[in-house]
């Protein structure tokens, strides 16, 4: 992968590869989950612990044969199913599927398979009047041996006493000095197992050993969930230009537009508009509400009807009240901000809590941020016009129906229905200005 973090850690759409299998087991109902950590274990590790999911050591990089031995398959009684961490496009139904085929073939031990254009280095599945005779790795194979194009997935499935049996007879005698865990279906054939291959869709066998493999995981999963919303009437204007993460959720009738990046547990109303370039993270976003281009909201909640951008940035905490409207280059962070209320343009609102019907001026500032290095709040009554360029240093309170004249700086708290006027009394000095003028060529400078 060219890079320092585990490669089952690597985001596919938004989650980690192997938060994404764990996932599509636990939504399989498997209740042992079992994760075999080598490389980057440490980190690994963390992500096991989130799930909850028990995590064993494999000392030293073995083969895959050493890896499932490394899992105390003593302790385990069913039947075990063997995925690799690297193949983030396997689903949950994937999953119950090859359990069902797996317990009606009445194997002892199945192989899952699927066909490929272009192998590559895959280990091929080699067969004998359709019967399975044996995998044969891709360094080990011979050349009419690499023109087949079924391979090996690396997912199997098998009684758990098969395994006990004939895991200790693996060999590392090979190329890699490993244990092949692939060598189980000639062990088993000879011993007069019943060994097995279960054909699946290609996507169950493609695994991550690139960047450019990562990507295309990607893209994958996200057309899967967009095509799942379009079916459930979203309208969507550009598939291929539009990232939707699982866990979004999105109301019939909402449009989205081109270059949207939806992500985490973002939830979206009906008849919402959502234009280009607009980026969310958990975000609560009620019904009829526009989101116009180029704005970035992350953990805020915005209710019906409300109008937000085109370039807005709302922070955590932030609640936008209906019919309210948050215009272009204004920041909100932990603003409680009222029904019908209006910030038009180019203002900074922290820490603050907004009424209904308030129209916050131009350039307006909340200086919530002290010397002390604590935040303090501001708070806005109903109907309230500040007018532009106003600053407002918390803690303070401004009352219902109140005015703040433009250029304001409020350092006291204003009571209902007032008119506030906090800036210095205007001068004119006749003459004045030429003095900070150099001479213009027309008035005989150089």
């Amino acid at each position: 992968m060219g890079s320092p973090l585990p490669k089952v850690l690597h985001p596919v759409a938004g989650k980690p590869m192997l938060a994404r299998l764990i996932e599509a087991c636990r939504e399989a109902q498997l209740k042992d989950i079992r994760v075999v950590l080598g490389h980057g274990a440490h980190l690994v590790q963390n992500l096991t612990d989130h799930f909850g999911v028990r995590h064993f050591m494999q000392d030293q990089p073995l083969g895959t044969g050493d890896a499932v031995k490394s899992a105390q398959l003593d302790s385990i009684q069913n039947d075990v199913l063997i995925l690799n961490g690297d193949h983030p496009l396997v689903t949950s139904a994937d999953i119950l599927s090859l359990i069902t085929q797996f317990q009606d073939s009445e194997n002892d031990m199945v192989v899952v398979s699927t066909k490929l254009k272009d192998p590559k280095d895959f280990g091929r599945i080699v067969r004998s009047q359709g019967k399975l005779r044996a995998i044969v790795e891709a360094k080990e194979a011979a050349h009419e041996t690499l023109k087949i194009n079924e391979v090996n997935t690396g997912i199997y499935m098998a009684r758990i006493d098969f395994l006990k049996e004939n895991l200790p007879k693996l060999s590392s005698r090979n190329s890699k000095n490993e244990f092949y865990l692939t060598d189980l279906v000639s062990i088993g054939i000879e011993n007069g197992d019943s060994v097995g291959c279960i054909e699946a869709a290609a996507h169950v066998g493609f695994g991550v050993n690139t960047q450019a493999e990562l990507a295309k995981a990607s893209r994958i999963v996200f057309r899967r969930k967009i095509k799942k919303l379009m079916e459930q009437g979203v309208l969507i204007l550009d598939p291929k230009n539009t990232y939707i993460e699982d866990n979004v959720s999105i109301g019939a009738g909402s449009v989205i537009y081109p270059s949207v990046f939806l992500r985490g547990t973002t939830r979206i109303g009906t008849l919402t508009a959502i234009e280009p370039f607009c980026y969310l993270i958990d975000c609560e976003i009620a019904d009829q509400v526009l989101i116009r281009a180029n704005s970035y909201l992350e953990k805020c909640s915005v209710k019906a009807r409300a109008q937000i951008g085109p370039f807005t940035r709302l922070r955590p905490e932030t609640q936008i009240g209906e019919e309210a409207h948050v215009g272009n280059f204004v920041e909100m962070k932990k603003v409680k901000f009222g029904k019908k209320s209006k910030a038009g343009h180019l203002s900074y609102l922290g820490d603050a809590e907004i009424g209904e019907e308030t129209n916050i001026g131009c350039g307006t500032i909340t200086c919530n941020y002290a010397p002390d290095k604590n935040k303090y709040k501001t708070k806005i009554g109903d109907r309230v016009f500040v007018g532009s360029d106003s600053q407002l240093i918390a803690p303070i309170e401004i009352g219902n129906d109140v005015v703040v004249a433009s250029g304001s700086t409020l350092t006291k708290s204003v009571p209902d229905g007032a008119l506030a006027i906090a800036r210095s009394v205007q001068t004119n000095k006749e003459n004045y200005a030429k003095k900070f003028k150099k001479p213009s060529l027309s008035d005989g400078g150089e």
